[in-house]
């Protein structure tokens, strides 16, 4: 599985957060947030409270959570064919790892504006700040606004939304109501991602039944507007590997570089577009001759098919797919 490295200014403006900030301190912050993630209780007021909170978490986080979305952005603009937005809301995005993400996925183009919402002012000073000092001009021009996320309150509208790692924190009620205005809101796209745990994915896909209902077509990770085919133990979800800050090898204890970033997600569009044939929903399986690919496909769910060297070029192709690609390439 090939890195997905944030941005070299991106890292950088994260790697000044923990000057003068003691590790032990930064440590012990992390893993009381995570504490709190974890605990499954939603709510309608920011866990985020404060800038050490925010620094801590921004650090050891902000990499993976960019990484996820701007993985989900690649699946969806291989399908998306010409389009772009002009402008992108970013709901619930904190310190901003969604608008760095749709930064770099759109810097062909360089035209959209972003607006990044969230209910915590201590996120959102310090996104403001790490914005600063991006190469792109897109997030440098983000405006931040402090915005509730409880029900009841009207987005303003953009050609895309995204939701990021957020819904897990609001109660169901809150949760349906968010969708259901993101929705409305967007004029092109809406696009979704939450952790890749069983419960991530249950979120995932009330939201995606919510946007089908809304007339949105789901362009990726699926290959269909249908049922998903997997079932229960099982849960679809994605990998993207992120290189391991010292604070995160600290926290974690890992000796590896490297994490891979566990997400959910959903990519859906109000304008016309064909989703893929195929999505691979397994690591590869390589043997001698031959690769195993566990599919979801259009028209028969989920399936395996082997590819060997007789099918000449889709075995090459074979080969070298990843975890998430379409399929055939």
């Amino acid at each position: 599985m090939p890195t997905l490295q944030a941005p070299d200014d991106l890292r950088a403006a994260l790697a000044e957060l923990l000057d003068g900030l003691p590790p032990t301190q930064a440590a012990r912050a992390v893993d009381r947030l995570i504490a709190n993630y974890r605990g499954g209780t939603p709510t309608n007021a920011p866990i985020l409270r404060d800038r050490s909170d925010v620094a801590a978490y921004a650090a050891y986080r902000m990499p993976a959570t960019y990484a996820a979305v701007r993985s989900a952005l690649a699946a969806f603009r291989a399908r998306a064919g010409e389009w772009s937005p002009a402008s992108h809301l970013d709901v619930g995005g904190g310190t901003g790892a969604a608008t760095w993400a749709v930064g770099d996925a759109w810097a062909d183009d360089g035209r959209h504006g972003s607006t990044v919402l969230d209910w915590s002012d201590a996120a959102l000073d310090l996104g403001r700040t790490l914005a600063r000092g991006a190469d792109s001009a897109a997030v440098r021009a983000a405006e931040w606004r402090k915005v509730s996320l409880s029900s009841g309150k009207r987005l303003p509208e953009a050609d895309l939304v995204t939701i990021s790692y957020v819904i897990g924190e609001l109660t169901a009620a809150d949760r349906t109501a968010l969708v259901a205005e993101a929705a409305r809101a967007a004029g092109g796209a809406v696009i979704i991602v939450e952790p890749g745990t069983p419960d991530g994915y249950a979120r995932v896909i009330a939201a995606r039944d919510q946007l089908i209902a809304a007339g949105y077509r789901i362009l990726a990770p699926c290959p269909h507007d249908a049922a998903c085919p997997v079932q229960a133990p099982d849960w679809c979800h994605f990998a993207a590997r992120v290189n391991r800050s010292s604070l995160h090898r600290q926290v974690k204890g890992g000796s590896l570089p490297y994490e891979d970033e566990k997400f959910s997600y959903v990519a859906a569009a109000r304008f016309p577009a064909t989703p893929a044939v195929s999505r691979v929903v397994r690591h590869p399986q390589l043997r001698k001759g031959q690769v195993l690919l566990e599919l979801c496909t259009r028209d028969e769910g989920l399936r395996r098919t082997t590819v060997t060297k007789r099918h000449g070029t889709d075995y090459r192709a074979a080969r070298d797919a990843d975890w998430g690609d379409a399929w055939p390439p």
